[in-house]
């Protein structure tokens, strides 16, 4: 009897001893992980990446800050033209 049991034992795959899996089984698990891992680096290191969601939200900001000066910029610039386009009226209104 025990010699039948060592006999069944020797003939199951070595990842079946060891990890109690089939080799199909295994294998499916294997790929799976390998296919998981592509997938989520593309995720982070790719073109649509979480790096580029990051870079892009910053941009995003300096714009949000360059339009906030530019008008402020703008502003002052149209005060100081209606103030000489004032000043011009009034030489004009004396000639």
């Amino acid at each position: 009897m025990k010699e039948e049991e060592f006999e069944l034992e020797d003939s199951r795959d070595i990842v079946e001893r060891y990890l109690g899996l089939s080799l199909k089984t295994f294998l499916l698990a294997v790929t799976f992980v390998i296919l998981m891992g592509i997938y989520i680096g593309i995720i982070l290191y790719g073109t649509n990446s979480v790096n580029v969601l990051l870079q892009l939200q910053t941009y995003e900001n300096y714009l949000q800050e360059e339009i906030h000066s530019l008008k402020q910029e703008n502003a002052g610039l149209q005060k100081e033209y209606f103030e000489l386009k004032e000043i011009a009226g009034e030489n004009d209104s004396k000639r």
